[in-house]
């Protein structure tokens, strides 16, 4: 993991493109097999090819591989010009200017310029999108009024010249650099979007692409479907594999037997307990970082027994992690010490961040007992019971609500009964966006490798991915001043995140569970794969077999 670099101070920094991405677990000087073929799969099913709608990792992996922003991370997770020529910072970190490439073009031939990118980042602020990444335009001179509805999205601090774009900043913010390689972010053509209506990005025919590949043959609903790559996009001529062919695979066992037939080039064994122990030892297996983080969402906003602080006190010190991380996931996830997973990124201190900001949650079953009858006392509504919602495809995440329900049951004895709710991920991120839960469990990956990815998530009750509505002052109070006043200094940010961690843990408004490894059982013969611990965790731009 790459160490966060204070922002320079000096008159401007300029990047210049590198020479293309490192191989990821391999070295290997071959050349490519000619027009090669890679066989690749996913988890779920892909939601959307909305740009700034698309919130799922799914639909992030088709999105990050067929669309292109003005950077792209490298095999070291450095952002790197992709889009853009260049870029250059301002000494107050308060402007940025990117120079795009010259003739750049859409997947059908048509012209993409700097507006594309201004279009796409008002549409993200512009509160009728509806989108859930909004917040990320935050920091960007007028979006929280625009996202508030109190200015027009055409104030956004984003304009273009010819083929010059100039981002205007309120406050200087450590993650930008990111936000310009991020998938939501991503130029969208206005007069195509337009023309598309309701049916933007619900196919691939509904799309047109940016990036190194175009997707041909997904409907919106089916399971099989592949890129191809884009001769339009700017760097062709270093695209070395003419298709990528994708199944939806939601048995991981499936997908492992697939692999060693040779029909897949990667397949993980990180999706359940039993297929980790039997596949740990192969050769082919590789552990790289992943920075996800799994935690409870209580809603705060309906529920009267989660509307009690002692409650919620009470469940947390009830929560074994260390065994849950243990027998639930089968020693494939590392046991949480707060919402910041293991390896996104470290401290200033040299510290892993997970490390430096541990607020050190207890495992209390006697001091849960106190709280928790202390609690049904104050609710006055009897016995408690609750629904603990997740997902169906995720084994690990069934494990862990077992677990959970036999631990709360056994712990708090009658007056408490948990009942599990085991639906298709599609419908349990409409029921968290929507409210319609007790508790939730969410899996969420990292934007960029920065703290403020995970914390500002929650700053307010309305922040789209807040989906327990619930508000902490303290815990915003010190996300703002790690944004605002510690925004250029970087061991001050560290202790604001402490802080942060801590007013979480005081007021139990999250259970932070476990954060996860990545084991991959990888093709040898397939090289140039980069793999990201955030955002895109998967970039198949430069891959090719062997």
């Amino acid at each position: 993991m790459q160490k966060w670099q204070k922002w320079t101070t000096a008159a401007v920094l300029v990047l210049a493109i590198g020479a293309g991405f490192a191989v990821t677990g391999h070295s290997s000087s071959s050349a490519p097999k000619k027009d090669s073929v890679l066989n690749y799969s996913l988890d779920g099913d892909v939601q959307t090819l909305d740009i700034s709608k698309s919130v799922d990792q799914y639909s992030t992996t088709i999105i990050g591989n067929t669309e292109s922003n003005l950077l792209r991370l490298n095999a070291k997770g450095d952002p790197v010009p992709d889009l853009a020529k260049s870029y250059s910072v301002s000494s107050d970190g308060l402007t940025y200017t990117v120079q795009l490439r010259s003739g750049l073009k859409w997947s059908d031939g048509s012209a993409l310029t700097a507006k594309d990118f201004v279009y796409s980042w008002q549409r993200l602020a512009d509160p009728k999108t509806g989108s859930e990444y909004a917040y990320l335009t935050s920091g960007v001179k007028n979006a929280d009024d625009i996202m508030a509805g109190k200015k027009p999205v055409s104030s956004l601090g984003v304009s273009a010249k010819g083929n010059t774009l100039t981002f205007k900043l309120e406050k200087p913010m450590q993650q930008f650099k990111y936000l310009l390689s991020f998938a939501q972010l991503m130029p969208q053509k206005e007069s195509f979007v337009q023309s598309e209506g309701s049916k933007y990005g619900t196919s691939a025919k509904e799309q047109i692409y940016s990036g190194p590949y175009k997707l041909v043959g997904w409907t919106g609903t089916n399971e099989s479907f592949k890129i191809v790559k884009n001769p339009n996009y700017w760097d062709a001529k270093n695209v070395k594999t003419k298709q990528v062919n994708w199944q939806v695979i939601k048995n991981a066992e499936t997908g492992v037997q697939l692999y060693k037939q040779g029909k897949l080039d990667r397949a993980k064994i990180y999706g359940t307990p039993e297929i980790y122990e039997a596949n740990k030892n192969n050769k082919a297996a590789t552990t790289t970082p992943l920075a996800v983080a799994s935690y409870l969402e209580y809603n705060q906003a309906s529920n009267p027994y989660l509307q009690n602080e002692k409650i919620r006190q009470a469940l947390n010190l009830a929560t074994n992690r260390k065994t849950l991380a243990s027998q639930a996931s089968g020693n494939t996830r590392y046991a949480a010490t707060g919402l910041v997973p293991k390896n996104l990124v470290k401290a200033a201190n040299g510290e892993d961040l997970s490390t430096y900001i541990n607020p050190h949650y207890q495992y209390d079953t006697d001091q849960a007992k106190k709280l928790f009858k202390k609690g049904l006392q104050e609710v006055n509504k009897g016995k408690m019971t609750v629904t603990i919602e997740t997902d169906a495809d995720a084994v690990v995440s069934k494990n862990t609500v077992d677990f959970l329900k036999q631990s709360w049951e056994s712990t708090f004895g009658s007056d408490i009964t948990v009942n599990e709710k085991i639906v298709p991920i599609k419908q349990r991120m409409q029921d968290a966006s929507n409210g319609n839960f007790d508790i939730t469990l969410t899996n969420w990956t990292g934007d960029y490798q920065d703290g403020v990815s995970y914390y500002n998530m929650f700053k307010d009750p309305t922040t789209g991915t807040n989906n327990g509505k619930f508000k902490n002052q303290a815990f915003t109070d010190a996300v703002n001043k790690a944004e605002n006043q510690d925004a250029n200094n970087a061991s001050a940010r560290d202790n604001d995140f402490k802080q942060a961690e801590l007013a979480l843990k005081d007021q139990a408004n999250l259970n932070p569970l476990y954060s996860w490894k990545r084991i991959i059982l990888n093709r040898p013969s397939v090289k140039n794969v980069v793999v990201n611990p955030t955002g895109l965790q998967l970039d198949l731009t430069h891959a090719y077999r062997e």
